[in-house]
């Protein structure tokens, strides 16, 4: 079957550098690559998701730009990569929605639950979105405890399913070629090598953006962003643990594990994106994939508004905008869970399930060069 051009493009460039292998300790895509002499669809999304961007084998390789050659790695991997979020979506009809404008598309959920929200609110009860909050349970006079529940528990659950069935079809595909059964070796491996963002260090010097001049900036960006949306995942999660099960209801007081977790994850959600983003729009163009650049701000987006709109209410409760900012708050949450699998969300997703596929094929090289 003919490959798709994305992938007839990333194609010819894994032939090239599989006769030429200068790259070869720069990250996992290169040995990986060496364990191929063909590569189908599955092969070259499992690749790309191994790639993280650094841009090494760019600034390195002796055939790219202006060399007739025109090997671009990064960028042909990050148009795969980008491809291979919509191609393994669930369900297919929703595949579409970030084609061309991820961060509107995001914006107006967010903006249009919100508004949803504030008009049901002027509808029965005006006077609260203009009165000072000081009782404890003013944030359900905006929206009953049951109903926020219902509805975020839907919406969670929904992203859950598209997720793992978004995550079964890149995994049957990615590991055609590797059988071995999954360890907790190779789980382990990838959760250290995903949690250190091991392979955006270009080799050891640190990742390309501007110039030729390396650094770890998009590393730490990375890592305000991933471990700011853990702790308010974990926040989220203390909080509903110490209201089932200790019947203690919101608000806590500010050394309660929910209001310490949300807070740094909150500061970790603001400042993460914005230096993702301006690290993205400062990037030599070459390393990008200028076409569907709108899924990444549009996922950056939503994380900002999201730790934004958290802080704002936490130091503002007890004003008049609390009833604005909740219901902007809960539109940037509900935007954020509905459109997950139609995001850059999935990459963490994707890139860990490849991880784990290179443990398990280093594994196999070892084993082979220990029998041999």
């Amino acid at each position: 079957m003919q490959l798709a051009d994305h992938h007839a493009e990333a194609e010819r460039l894994m032939t090239i550098c599989n006769a030429c292998r200068y790259c070869e300790g720069l990250c996992a895509v290169f040995p990986a690559m060496e364990m191929r002499r063909s590569f189908g669809a599955g092969d070259l999304d499992y690749l790309a998701n191994l790639c993280h961007g650094c841009g090494a084998c760019y600034v390195d390789c002796q055939f790219s730009p202006p060399h007739e050659f025109e090997v671009n790695v990064p960028r042909t991997l990050a148009t795969v990569r980008a491809r291979s979020y919509r191609d393994h979506a669930w369900p297919g009809f929703l595949r579409s929605l970030f084609d061309h404008n991820g961060l509107a598309i995001s914006l107006a959920a967010a903006l249009g639950v919100a508004g949803f929200i504030l008009g049901f609110v002027l509808w029965h009860q005006p006077a609260v979105l203009v009165e000072a909050h000081r009782d404890p349970s003013s944030f359900y006079a905006l929206m009953p405890h049951e109903a926020m529940v219902t509805l975020f528990g839907a919406a969670f659950l929904f992203a859950l399913v598209a997720l793992a069935m978004g995550f079964r079809s890149f995994w049957r595909a990615a590991r055609e070629q590797i059988p071995e059964p999954v360890g907790g070796g190779s789980l382990l491996q990838a959760l250290r090598d995903a949690g250190t963002l091991r392979y955006l260090d270009g080799g050891g010097v640190g990742c390309y953006n501007e110039d030729e001049r390396p650094t770890d900036n998009r590393r730490f960006y990375h890592h305000l962003t991933f471990y700011g949306f853990l702790l308010c995942f974990a926040a989220t999660t203390s909080a509903t643990l110490m209201h089932y099960l200790f019947d203690m209801p919101a608000p806590y007081a500010w050394y309660m594990p929910p209001k310490v977790l949300g807070t740094l994850g909150g500061l970790g959600l603001i400042v993460g994106p914005v230096g993702l983003f301006l690290a993205r729009i400062r990037r030599d163009p070459e390393f990008n994939d200028a076409e569907r650049s709108g899924i990444n701000t549009a996922f950056i987006g939503m994380l900002f508004g999201t730790g934004l709109t958290g802080i704002l209410l936490m130091l503002l409760r007890q004003t008049p905008a609390m009833g604005i900012l909740l219901a902007l708050h809960l539109g940037f949450v509900l935007a954020l869970f509905v459109t997950m699998p139609y995001s850059k969300f999935v990459h963490g997703i994707y890139r860990y399930a490849a991880l784990v596929l290179y443990a398990l094929e280093r594994r196999r090289l070892g084993s082979e060069a220990h029998r041999s």
